[in-house]
């Protein structure tokens, strides 16, 4: 079994979407799962709850603007 290359994080390549997102994994304890696994190593929980916190974070910024 081969090892699947990990590609690097650069942040400032980021958009302001994926740093979202990156920030929800973060607080809910995943950061490290991804970091080391991929997004695809997420269970569809996890993965929808990160969904949906990324939303109502862009709809609270809405408001706020």
């Amino acid at each position: 079994m081969s090892k699947k290359k990990q590609k690097e994080i650069r942040l400032s390549e980021l958009t302001e979407e994926e740093k979202m997102k990156y920030e929800v994994a973060e607080e809910l304890g995943l950061l490290d799962k991804v970091l080391k696994e991929g997004w695809r190593s997420l269970t569809s929980k996890e993965t929808g709850k990160i969904g949906g916190l990324v939303t109502k974070k862009r709809r609270e910024l809405r408001v706020e603007k």
